[in-house]
């Protein structure tokens, strides 16, 4: 691994695991946490957490590690190492396909799902209970997955040495 791959791969894995961070936080215990309150208001809270979430201080590293990631992938793929970038491409599409498509695929249609229904709605503590539930259990994914390639680029590492 040259030494420009081996800081792209470095950064990439400690965005990587930022970005799972936060997910890990929210399926560990902001989830929780909103579940515990009434239904009007966590589903409030979680309606202006979803419009904040998309500034810089989030945006940044999630599409930062997406696009570095892709830059993983095509490096390992251009400078073939056999082992070194089996474990590259495992931790790029790890992060690409679990967290950034299921972000796109999933959890952004729930976000704008959930923005259009009303807290005083008669129907809102089942849309929301139902949110939780999907909202939650996807995120998991996302979280291991942005955990679980940050973990295969720090092996690459360690194999290319």
């Amino acid at each position: 691994m040259h030494t420009s791959q081996a800081y792209l791969v470095s950064a990439t894995a400690i965005t990587s695991a930022m970005v799972g961070g936060v997910f890990y936080a929210f399926s560990t215990f902001v989830m929780a946490g909103l579940r515990r309150i009434p239904p009007e208001t966590g589903m409030t809270s979680m309606q202006s957490i979803n419009v904040t979430a998309v500034r810089p201080g989030l945006m940044l590293p999630f599409f930062g590690a997406m696009l570095a990631n892709i830059a993983v992938a095509v490096s390992a793929i251009a400078d073939w190492d056999g082992g070194v970038s089996v474990w590259l491409l495992i931790g790029s599409l790890s992060y690409v396909l679990g967290t950034f498509v299921m972000t796109a695929a999933y959890h952004v249609p729930r976000n704008n799902a959930l923005a259009d229904i009303q807290p005083t709605d008669p129907d809102a503590a089942a849309v929301w209970h139902r949110y939780l539930v999907e909202w939650t259990r996807g995120n998991h994914i996302r979280a291991a997955s942005s955990l679980l390639g940050a973990v295969a680029l720090a092996i690459a590492l360690l194999v290319a040495q």
